[in-house]
C-alpha cells in the first residue's frame, strides 16, 4: 500500500516541537547558533574557562557600601604610557581611528566600532555624542566590590578599574542597560558572544581572586555550554 506524505501541518508543527525542544535542551536555536559562530573559542581556553570557573570560590554577595570613587581616578594612566586609560582602549578596539594633533597620538578624536555586545556598528565622534561609545568593564566594579574587592587596598582597585582585560569599548545605550550587572542578571543582546563574554568575566575574577554567586556561577556555566569550538584543521 501505498503511504500517503504526511499533512503539511504535521510537517511544521515537528519542525517546531524539534525547534523548542533543543532550545529547552539548552541548544541555542538556529539563529542564535548562527550567531555564536562568529565568535568561536579554541577547545583549550573553553576547558581553562571551566576549569577556573570550577576553581572560583562560590559565596553570596556581600554588602554593597560602593562608590566608584572606591576605584580611583576615572581612567588613570596606570601603565604610564602617557594616554588615559580610555583613549588606551578606543585605539585598541576601534577601527579607522583619527587621532588629535599634538597629543603624541593619544586622544581619540573618531572611528568605527564593530559591537560585540549588539552586533552593530557604531560611529564614534569625540564630542557632544561622544558617549554612542562607552567603556565597559566586563566585571562591573560595583560587582567586584560585592564580591571581594572591598577588602582590597585602594591601588589594587584602581588596578582592576583599568585593567585592559577587564575594559572593552561597546554600545553607549547597551552599556548603560547592563549597569552593575553579574552574568546572572545581564548577558549582552548578541546572544552569540555570551560565550567570549562569560570567558573574559572568569578570566578577570580568577586573575583578581574575586568569587562568584551561586546565581552567577549557573548562568556562566551555562553559556559556556552554549559556546562554538573552532575547530582545528
Amino acid at each position: 500500500m501505498t503511504r500517503r506524505p504526511a499533512p503539511r501541518r504535521v510537517v511544521v508543527w515537528t519542525a517546531v516541537l524539534l525547534v523548542c525542544g533543543g532550545f529547552g535542551a539548552g541548544v541555542p536555536v538556529w539563529t542564535d547558533a548562527r550567531s555564536a559562530a562568529r565568535y568561536p573559542v579554541t577547545a583549550e581556553d573553553l576547558a581553562a574557562a571551566r576549569a577556573a570557573l570550577g576553581a572560583l570560590p562560590v559565596r553570596p554577595a556581600s554588602s554593597s557600601g560602593y562608590s566608584r570613587e572606591q576605584f580611583g581616578q576615572a581612567w588613570a594612566d596606570v601603565d604610564r604610557n602617557g594616554c588615559d586609560t580610555r583613549n588606551d582602549v578606543l585605539r585598541r578596539d576601534l577601527t579607522d581611528v583619527t587621532l588629535k594633533p599634538g597629543t603624541s597620538d593619544c586622544v581619540v578624536l573618531s572611528g568605527t566600532l564593530a559591537d560585540p555586545y549588539t552586533g552593530s556598528v557604531v560611529r564614534f565622534e569625540r564630542g557632544a555624542g561622544s558617549t554612542a561609545v562607552q567603556i565597559d568593564h566586563l566585571v562591573a566594579l560595583s560587582d567586584a566590590w560585592r564580591t571581594g574587592a572591598q577588602s582590597w587596598p585602594a591601588s589594587r582597585r584602581e588596578q582592576l578599574a583599568n585593567d585592559p582585560a577587564n575594559l572593552l569599548a561597546v554600545d553607549g545605550r547597551t552599556n548603560q542597560d547592563k549597569g552593575d550587572g553579574d552574568a546572572a542578571t545581564w548577558l549582552p543582546p548578541e546572544h552569540g558572544y555570551g560565550c567570549v563574554y562569560v570567558m573574559r568575566q572568569v578570566r578577570v575574577k580568577a586573575a583578581y581572586g574575586l568569587w562568584v554567586t551561586a546565581a552567577e556561577r549557573d548562568a556562566i556555566d551555562h553559556q559556556l555550554d552554549r559556546c562554538v569550538v573552532v575547530r582545528r584543521s
